[in-house]
């Protein structure tokens, strides 16, 4: 199992480094979200969860040139941003990062509680990276609930405060 870094640098925005290779996932555009820095970050891979610009600004990433393999595998799971099938606001991408048997999730902007494959896909996972903040996402009930479902071994809760 490989040992992964991750930084957090505000509402949905992380890094994942493991041995130097980094991932950046869901940026945030300059001023869009109250209170955090402009963000300028270094890295050979970049996600972004759907497309609204507090998660998919990638100009904030520079992309770093690498003959290195990537040191995970991947697996983007689609599901909605709100609890009526996307209708309000659309689809989010869950992705699962696995180091080597260390999992990393991000949830994104997750509106529903997993259920299905998505949860099934996600029960134990090493690390959950959940959104809390109710409104545009998951609140902090429905956040507990659903680490109760999935039952990871570390929860860093995100996308709060808005």
């Amino acid at each position: 199992m490989k040992r992964v870094d991750i930084t957090y640098y505000g509402h949905a925005c992380f890094m994942l480094d493991a041995d130097g290779y980094r991932i950046v996932i869901d940026p945030y555009k300059d001023g869009m979200v109250d209170g955090l820095p402009n963000l300028s970050l270094e890295a050979e891979t970049v996600f972004a969860s759907h497309g609204h610009a507090d998660h998919n600004y990638c100009q904030a990433v520079t992309v770093r040139e690498t003959d290195r393999p990537a040191p995970y595998t991947l697996e983007s799971i689609e599901a909605s941003h709100d609890d009526q099938g996307g209708k309000l606001r659309g689809k989010n991408t869950v992705r699962i990062f696995d180091f080597d048997g260390l999992k990393v999730a991000h949830l994104g902007d997750l509106g529903h509680l997993p259920e299905g494959e998505l949860l099934k896909k996600l029960r134990g996972v090493d690390c959950l990276l959940i959104p809390t903040g109710g409104t545009y996402t998951i609140d902090h009930v429905q956040a507990k609930q659903a680490v109760d479902l999935v039952q990871p071994k570390v929860v860093v809760p995100m996308h709060y405060r808005t």
